[in-house]
């Protein structure tokens, strides 16, 4: 992945829109691409028509998802959506908006709680539960993972390595992240990736949520 490693980092702040401009910048190619993209104010990327679906998770701003027959989904800080496929789809904002796309094959395996061309908040999907982590598949296939995490406060993942390279997405509250022997806090809005075969722990400093992008390739 072409993203610093080892160190919290925010899309956000990292990708800011450029006046008048769209801004794309290619993350990782592979079967399931990421790609940031910033929009500034009044700017849109015209509505095509894709063979696979796309999930989109906004990071800042506020922007509009569009096709044809009138759709029209509004999605702000947070939110997200799965587009449809084989149907014009677009994007436009009037105050400007940073976002990351992954593409979804058909093939890939969808949580049933998530469903195409309907907003949703990647925090909202799993619950807090006493002294647990709770886990949700939203979308996998045999070289991507895409899962979203509930920790309680003070539940926590040993130390492990990935068998890939991952991107951390904090959702909600704040957690800790060792990595290679150095702790780094990560509160919502933030991100850290991991380096395949990474060092790297999660404990919950508060009640805290993550989704975690995981790339097999």
């Amino acid at each position: 992945m072409k993203e610093k490693v080892g160190e919290v980092f925010s899309i956000a702040r990292d990708n800011e829109p450029v006046a008048g401009c769209t801004v794309s910048k290619a993350v990782y190619e592979g079967a399931n691409d990421i790609i940031y993209f910033s929009l500034a104010e009044n700017t849109d990327i015209s509505a095509e028509i894709y063979p696979y679906h796309k999930l989109l998770i906004v990071a800042e701003g506020r922007m509009s998802v569009y096709g044809d027959k009138g759709f029209i989904r509004e999605l702000e800080t947070g939110d997200c959506i799965i587009t449809m496929t084989d149907t014009p789809v677009g994007m436009k904002t009037n105050s400007g908006a940073v976002y990351t796309e992954i593409s979804i094959r058909r093939e890939d395996i969808m949580n049933n709680s998530v469903k195409a061309g309907e907003v949703f908040k990647l925090a909202d999907l799993v619950p807090y539960a006493d002294g647990k982590i709770v886990n949700m598949d939203v979308v996998h296939n045999d070289k991507m993972k895409f899962i979203v995490m509930a920790f309680d406060e003070g539940a926590a993942l040993s130390e492990h390595a990935a068998p890939g390279e991952a991107i951390v997405f904090a959702l909600d509250g704040e957690g800790a992240i060792g990595y290679e022997g150095k702790e780094h806090v990560i509160k919502a809005g933030e991100n850290f990736h991991f380096a395949k075969a990474g060092l790297h722990s999660v404990r919950a400093t508060k009640k805290f949520k993550m989704a975690l992008l995981l790339t097999l390739e």
